[in-house]
């Protein structure tokens, strides 16, 4: 239930996704916290056909344009709020979305894909431990599995507390994260029986931020 109101809470404070990006897109896919910058929708292989699953697909953007390249896209979110602004926002666009936790949603659904990704979404706020295997018995043979996330802070690896603020005179809510060094989710992921397994760091663009974004992506 606590997530469930951080996650609401969060949709109402994320701005929302511009018409259009640098480029004059509509729709766009960023695997980054920073605006036109780093790859796109190539991560994940897709092609017209293809089965593809976003674990916390938040307000729907990178998923929209999914459907753009022709894949049959299925996203899953805990929060209602954005669930419902995702629906709003691409009403045009043929895309499956769930209200649920991403491990329920796994173990519940009979359906398989061909890729599933995450970015700055479930994959990032759940116990890989308890994640990872329902994924792995989801993703096709071959299939694509991708996240990214910021990098972790020297030092604070595994469960950490996130903190999503409220107003001055309530308490912010916490969620749970888990932060891991590049060559360790390589070894999680090879753990659990994923292949090809590869995570780096993507530099932040020129400017005063310097925070890079930790991709990561392997094969099942």
């Amino acid at each position: 239930m606590t997530e469930t109101k951080a996650w609401d809470t969060y949709s109402q404070q994320k701005p929302e996704r511009r018409p259009v990006n640098a480029a004059g897109e509509t729709t766009w896919f960023n695997w980054t916290q920073y605006p036109d910058h780093g790859p796109g929708a190539e991560v994940l292989g897709v092609r017209p056909g293809s089965a593809v699953l976003e674990l916390g697909c938040g307000k729907g953007g990178n998923l929209a344009h999914l459907t753009t390249l022709g894949a049959h896209a299925v996203g899953v979110d805990v929060s209602l709020a954005q669930i419902k602004a995702a629906g709003a926002r691409w009403s045009d666009m043929q895309m499956t979305l769930h209200r649920t936790e991403a491990t329920r949603f796994l173990d519940e659904t009979g359906a398989s894909f061909d890729s599933v990704f995450s970015v700055f979404g479930a994959i990032w706020f759940t116990d890989p431990a308890v994640l990872l295997p329902a994924i792995r018995r989801r993703l096709r043979p071959g299939g694509v599995l991708a996240f990214s996330q910021r990098p972790p802070i020297e030092g604070c690896y595994g469960c950490q507390a996130s903190y999503i603020n409220r107003s001055e005179d309530q308490d912010p809510l916490v969620v749970k994260r888990w932060d891991y060094e590049p060559d360790r989710w390589v070894e999680l992921l090879t753990e659990h029986g994923f292949t090809a397994a590869t995570a780096r760091v993507l530099p932040a663009p020129p400017g005063p931020r310097k925070v890079g974004t930790l991709l990561v992506r392997a094969r099942g």
